[in-house]
């Protein structure tokens, strides 16, 4: 299964969509820059926790479209960071995690993640753009409440089959932030 193994299935086609529309409303707003610790344009709407919310009107859209980002990098290697977005969809019918890592990821291992002592499972990357490789998946309500009550996430990407990279991120203040997307 290519999301998070415990997980259910999503579709290919609106997650496609959704990584198109924000992601390029992501890039035109800055928000994504060049580097994952790189904000080009604005201040962020709050803070909560390590967590920042961030918002922009994506070309063609009608409302503004917010996120809860944090951008993280490995405590040994400082040239590997990620980026982690979630937010509701425009239709705010779905919840959405996503995040950004470095190129040279070994993309058939996928991204990890652990809550806490809980393995989350592993989901595929869906996309590469100039700037890093995009995982995403839809948050259930136990994934949902997994980062709402959970202490620390680790997500785990791979450079090389063996070679598994642990980054630990806060979900201190995630509850909170994700309570006030709009």
């Amino acid at each position: 299964m290519h999301i998070f193994n415990r997980l259910p299935a999503f579709r290919a086609e609106t997650v496609r969509t959704l990584s198109i529309a924000f992601a390029a409303g992501l890039l035109a707003a800055g928000i994504l820059g060049a580097t994952p610790h790189a904000f080009a344009q604005g201040e962020p709407r709050g803070q909560f926790g390590d967590w920042q919310m961030h918002c922009d009107k994506p070309g063609g859209a009608k409302t503004e479209q917010c996120a809860l980002i944090q951008n993280v990098t490995a405590e040994d290697r400082p040239n590997v960071g990620l980026s982690i977005i979630v937010l509701r969809t425009a239709d705010k019918k779905q919840r959405i995690l996503r995040v950004l890592a470095p190129l040279g990821v070994l993309l058939p291992s996928g991204l990890g993640l652990k809550i806490d002592t809980t393995d989350i499972g592993r989901t595929a990357f869906v996309r590469c753009l100039p700037n890093g490789c995009i995982a995403e998946v839809v948050i259930e309500d136990k994934l949902l409440d997994q980062l709402k009550t959970g202490k620390n996430a680790t997500f785990i990407l791979f450079q090389t089959p063996e070679e598994g990279i642990g980054i630990p991120i806060a979900l201190a203040g995630f509850s909170e932030g994700f309570d006030k997307l709009p």
